[in-house]
C-alpha cells in the first residue's frame, strides 16, 4: 500500500481511537482529519475549507432542519403528544396489547410531526411506561414497544435523516420523503402485526384494559376526543408533507409553515405562553447546534479522505468483493449495521456513506432506493444494544424497577423486525420507487 493509504487507515483508526477514549465525536472527526491531511499535503489541502464550511451553513435545504426540529419540540412541549396517546389508548384499550398498538400509532404520528427520536421516546416513556407496568405488561415488551415507536421518526417524513441524505446523494428532499412514506408505514404495520400476534400467544404479557375501566367511555365521547386531539397534528402533517411531495413548497418553506402550524396548535389548546416558547427555542437550539457542529467538523475529515485518495482506495476494495453490485450492496448494509452499534447516524451518514457512493454511482444503482435502504438500516442503530440511543433515552426516564436488561431484551425483537423490513425493501424496490414515480418526481 502507498503512504497515503496508510494515512487514510491511520485517520480512520485515529478517529475511532479518540472517540473510544471519550473525546466528543465532532472533535474526533476534525482532529483526525486535520492531522492526516496535514501529514499528507501540508496546509495547502485545507485552502478549500472556508468554502466548504460556508457551503454547509448556507445550504438552503439544511435550513429546514431547525424549522422541523422546532415544529417537533413545540408539539412535544405543548403536550399535544400526551393528548394523542391518551385518546388513542382509550380507543384501542379493549384489545390484548391495545396500549402497545396505541403507542405504535402515536409513534407514527409523532414521527411524522417531529422526526426527533429522543423527544418521542422520552415523552412516550414518561407517559406510558408506568401505566403499562401497572396494567401488567411485561417490562421487556413495554420497553421494546416504546423504543421501537420512537425510532419510527427516523424513516417517516419529515425525518432529519432523509433531509441530510438528500444533501449527500444529490436527490431532492421531496423525492426521498415520497419514497420513504410507504416503507415507513410498512414498518409500522409489521410492528402492529407482531404485537397483535404476541397478544394472542401471550395475553398475560399484554393484557387488555379492564372492561369496567372502559365502561364510562361512550362512542360519541371517544369520537369527539379523536377529532380534538388527533386531527390537528394529523392535519399539520398532511399539510406539510403534502406541500413538499406535491411540489407546492420547498422543504424549507414547508418547514417554516410547519413551525407556524405547531405554534397555532399550541395556541388552540390554550398552552402557548412565553415559558413554552423559551423551552421550545432552547430545545431547537440544542439539537440543531449538535447536528450542524458535527456536519462542520466532518468537512476536514471528508476533505482529507478525498485528497489522500480514499475514493480510489474504497473503489479498489469493492472491486475485490464477489457478486458485483449485489455483493457491494450486501457489504454496505452489513457494514452500516455494524457501525450502528458504535456510531450515531449523523457520523455514519457524513463519514461512511460518502466513501461508498461513487462505487454505486458507477454501478448505476438507484440512489433513491439506496437512500431508503440506508435510512432503514440507520434506524436500527437506535435500537441495537449496547449503544442504541433510544435505549439510553428510555433508561433515563424509566421507573427504578425497570432494568437495562429489560430494555435490551425488549428491543431485540424489534431489531429483527426492522431487519425483516430491510429485506422486504431489498426484494421489492417498487415499495420505494412507486410513489415518487406516480407523482412525477
Amino acid at each position: 500500500m502507498s503512504g497515503n493509504e496508510w494515512l487514510i487507515i491511520g485517520m480512520i483508526g485515529g478517529f475511532l481511537g479518540l472517540m473510544m477514549i471519550g473525546i466528543p465525536v465532532a472533535i474526533s472527526l476534525a482532529v483526525s482529519g486535520f492531522v492526516a491531511g496535514y501529514l499528507g499535503f501540508g496546509p495547502m489541502l485545507f485552502n478549500l475549507m472556508p468554502a466548504r464550511l460556508y457551503g454547509v451553513v448556507t445550504n438552503y435545504t439544511l435550513m429546514a432542519v431547525p424549522l422541523f426540529v422546532f415544529m417537533g419540540v413545540m408539539l412535544e412541549k405543548s403536550r399535544v403528544a400526551e393528548n394523542m396517546l391518551e385518546t388513542i389508548g382509550k380507543a384501542m384499550g379493549g384489545v390484548n396489547g391495545g396500549m402497545g398498538l396505541a403507542i405504535i400509532l402515536v409513534g407514527v404520528l409523532m414521527g411524522a410531526s417531529t422526526g426527533i427520536v429522543g423527544a418521542t421516546v422520552v415523552t412516550v416513556g414518561l407517559l406510558t411506561l408506568p401505566s403499562l407496568l401497572r396494567r401488567g405488561y411485561a417490562p421487556s415488551v413495554a420497553c421494546g414497544t416504546i423504543c421501537a415507536s420512537g425510532t419510527l421518526g427516523q424513516i417517516i417524513p419529515p425525518s432529519l435523516v432523509l433531509i441530510l441524505l438528500s444533501d449527500i446523494v444529490g436527490e431532492s428532499v421531496g423525492t426521498l420523503f415520497a419514497a420513504a412514506f410507504i416503507p415507513g408505514l410498512v414498518l409500522a404495520l409489521i410492528y402492529v402485526l407482531y404485537l397483535l400476534i404476541l397478544g394472542k400467544i401471550k395475553p398475560e404479557w399484554m393484557p387488555a384494559i379492564p372492561a369496567e375501566e372502559r365502561a364510562g367511555i361512550t362512542g360519541k365521547q371517544l369520537t369527539k376526543d379523536l377529532l380534538r386531539d388527533v386531527c390537528p397534528p394529523l392535519f399539520l402533517v398532511v399539510a406539510v408533507l403534502g406541500s413538499i411531495v406535491g411540489g407546492i413548497a420547498a422543504p424549507t418553506e414547508a418547514a417554516s409553515m410547519g413551525a407556524l402550524g405547531a405554534l397555532a396548535i399550541a395556541l388552540a389548546f390554550k398552552r402557548l405562553n412565553w415559558k413554552l416558547v423559551k423551552e421550545a427555542l432552547h430545545g431547537t437550539l440544542t439539537i440543531s447546534a449538535m447536528v450542524f457542529f458535527i456536519l462542520l467538523c466532518a468537512q476536514p475529515f471528508s476533505l482529507a479522505f478525498r485528497g489522500l485518495g480514499g475514493d480510489q482506495m474504497v473503489h479498489h476494495m469493492f472491486e475485490m468483493l464477489p457478486g458485483g453490485e449485489l455483493g457491494a450492496l450486501l457489504f454496505l448494509m452489513a457494514l452500516l449495521f455494524v457501525l450502528g452499534f458504535f456510531l450515531e447516524w449523523i457520523e455514519i451518514s457524513y463519514i461512511a456513506l460518502p466513501m461508498f457512493l461513487p462505487v454505486f454511482m458507477n454501478y448505476g444503482t438507484d440512489m433513491v432506493w439506496l437512500s431508503i435502504l440506508v435510512a432503514m438500516n440507520l434506524q436500527m442503530s437506535f435500537l441495537t444494544p449496547p449503544f442504541g440511543w433510544a435505549l439510553f433515552f428510555l433508561k433515563g426516564v424509566a421507573p427504578p424497577g425497570v432494568t437495562t436488561r429489560d430494555i435490551y431484551v425488549g428491543a431485540l425483537p424489534f431489531v429483527l423486525l426492522q431487519f425483516a423490513a430491510v429485506v422486504v425493501l431489498f426484494q421489492f424496490p417498487s415499495l420505494v420507487t412507486w410513489l415518487p414515480e406516480a407523482i412525477g418526481w
